[in-house]
């Protein structure tokens, strides 16, 4: 497990993902071991799409798949009905080494969606 160096890149790629969340923890995005990358983590947005105000928590997680220790990026943070959160933005990304995960769940069921906007940079 290494940090790849990110000055003598081969590629760069712009990549959204997105999840519904559920009550229990699900691994967002994850950079597997020896991959040869690091993700740019850009953006997190959370929206609401509920009736009713829900939480949602965000987690880094010091393995890939969401094993390891976690630590909070967002914990238990209200949305309102029918809102969304900007969670991270680009003034304060974070970079997601091999070996690393996210991790989100949302207070109740399917009512937070999920959206990662990241750069995948690999170094082969």
């Amino acid at each position: 497990m290494a940090a790849p160096n990110i000055v003598g890149v081969t590629t760069i790629l712009g990549v959204t993902t997105s999840l519904t969340l559920t009550t229990s923890s699900q691994t967002v995005l994850s950079n597997d071991a020896s991959s040869g990358k690091v993700f740019k983590i850009n953006t997190i947005t959370a929206s609401n799409t509920s009736g009713a105000t829900a939480n949602v928590t965000v987690r880094y997680a010091q393995g890939a798949a969401g094993a390891g220790t976690t630590v909070a990026i967002a914990n238990g943070i209200d949305i309102t009905a029918k809102s969304s959160l900007v969670i991270l933005d680009k003034a304060s990304s974070i970079y997601l080494e091999e070996a690393r995960s996210l991790t989100s769940l949302a207070s109740a069921n399917t009512s937070i969606d999920l959206i990662v906007s990241y750069e995948d940079i690999t170094n082969l």
